[in-house]
């Protein structure tokens, strides 16, 4: 059974920084980050396919996150700066492989990691 483990969530405070850590898939598969708050639909963050400059980022994140694989493609990171209380959500890891066209939605990632929780407060 695919497994994607998320960590590396928290709580802090506004202009601050976390990095998210997701181990499972890697290799030809694309990596991706969602996030989802309370009453809303989860929504596409930034993704990464199968290289370094082939990434795609939501443009409310654009500037701020920054999405990135380690050399064995096996972890996929999500280095968020700059921190705000819009960005608290649970954020999940997902793996597929999508076209370009399908790339920011929730339908053409077949594995999710179980969440984990990001909170942006004073």
């Amino acid at each position: 059974q695919v497994q994607l483990i998320e960590s590396g969530g928290g709580l802090v405070q506004p202009g601050g920084s976390l990095r998210l850590s997701c181990v499972g898939l890697g290799g030809a598969f694309t990596m991706a980050w969602f996030r989802q708050a309370p009453g809303t639909e989860r929504e596409f963050v930034a993704a990464n396919r199968r290289g370094a400059d082939d990434t795609y980022y939501a443009d409310s994140v654009k500037g701020r996150f920054r999405i990135s694989r380690d050399n064995a493609k096996t972890t996929v990171f999500l280095q968020m700066n700059d921190l705000k209380p819009e960005d608290t959500a649970v954020y999940y890891c997902a793996a597929g492989r999508p076209i370009t066209s399908t790339i920011r939605t929730v339908r053409a990632y077949n594995y999710w990691g179980q969440g984990t929780q990001v909170t942006v407060s004073s």
